[in-house]
């Protein structure tokens, strides 16, 4: 018997090899898994970079901001509290029912809007007049005088409240009571001095300056224009109108007479007139009692303690504190500062 053939089995085919293209793209896309974990790592690392960035800046806007509004807090507190010295410096001193002498001074020019003027002045006589406690009013003087309109202000007021209040005014004068300060010391009931006080000066003046020969020099020519003959009196830059330099001559003399007037009336017939006394002329303190121009040598405490018989003494004047001269002198900073600050509160959150 013959065995049939058996069919042989076919072999496995080998794997087939991978071809360049095929290499290429494998490759290919590692790459771009290996970048893409690149891009990754770099994008985290920006994000975090700037979240740091974000959280740094807010962080230096938070302390600006607190800064801006200490400052402006600042500034508002600095002129609140200027505001509230000066108001408390103007309030007249507590008024006192213990016998005390009352003092108010005159110093330095006497002037609208100085520390002698008229306004300052009254409001202080007018509180050492009203208080109860106050047993007579010493005018401390150390002024070379000012302005006629200013003195004569003054001195009526003290007339006027002697008369209401029945209480007696003393001048003490220390370096200098000339002028209009003397218009003022004569209304008070006695005048002491110390015997090198410069006292008097009797008398008024007008002054100014002319131009005309430097303008001829310079070839400069004064055009004016007026609507009345006398509207450009007493001009510096004009020539010397005769008439008009008679018509001022008479006003300072007529001036003149009411201060001689005041000085008679104040002192009476302890004055010792000499053709001297109104002229102008100045004298020393020692000179000026001999003269009746003063009564008698003593300073502040030697009034007070001697003849009104009241040893303390309690200043009414009203003067500029330290909050005063700092708004004077730094006041336009001071008040920038401020309006500044309260324009920039309000939008605040």
């Amino acid at each position: 018997m013959s065995t049939p053939e058996s069919t042989p089995q076919a072999a496995p085919e080998p794997a087939e090899p991978l071809t360049v293209t095929a290499a290429a793209a494998l490759a290919a896309q590692k790459t771009a898994q290996t970048a893409a974990l690149k891009i990754s790592d770099t994008r985290g690392g920006m994000e975090a970079t700037l979240e740091r960035l974000a959280t740094l800046l807010l962080s230096h806007q938070q302390v600006e901001r607190r800064w801006r509004v200490f400052f402006r807090l600042a500034w508002l507190g600095l002129a609140l509290a200027v505001v509230w010295l000066v108001v408390v410096s103007r309030l007249p001193p507590t008024a006192s029912n213990a016998p005390h002498t009352a003092l108010v001074e005159v110093r330095g020019e006497i002037s609208a809007g100085s520390e002698a003027s008229a306004e300052a002045l009254l409001g202080a006589l007018k509180n050492a007049f009203e208080d109860a406690g106050a047993q007579a009013v010493v005018l401390r003087i150390n002024s070379p005088g000012g302005s006629p309109v200013q003195s004569g202000i003054v001195h009526d007021e003290i007339m006027r409240l002697k008369a209401k209040h029945g209480k007696k005014v003393y001048a003490v004068v220390e370096e200098v009571c000339a002028s209009g300060a003397y218009y003022i010391a004569v209304a008070a009931d006695e005048i002491y001095v110390d015997k090198a006080s410069i006292v008097g000066s009797i008398g008024v003046l007008m002054d100014g300056f002319g131009f005309t020969g430097l303008m001829e020099k310079l070839g400069v020519e004064r055009r004016l224009l007026t609507s009345g003959a006398n509207k450009a009196m007493l001009d510096p830059f004009s020539p010397t109108n005769p008439r008009q330099a008679q018509m001022a001559q008479a006003m300072i003399e007529q001036i003149h007479r009411q201060f001689i007037a005041v000085v008679k009336d104040g002192r009476g017939t302890r004055l010792k007139e000499t053709p001297e006394t109104f002229s102008g002329l100045f004298w020393n303190g020692e000179e000026a009692v001999k003269l009746g121009l003063a009564d008698a040598t003593g300073n502040l405490d030697f009034v007070a303690r001697e003849v009104i018989k009241a040893e303390d003494i309690i200043d009414y004047t009203a003067r500029d504190n330290v909050a005063e001269r700092l708004a004077k002198r730094f006041g336009a900073s001071v008040g920038a500062g401020a309006v500044k600050a309260m324009r920039e509160f309000a939008p605040l959150r």
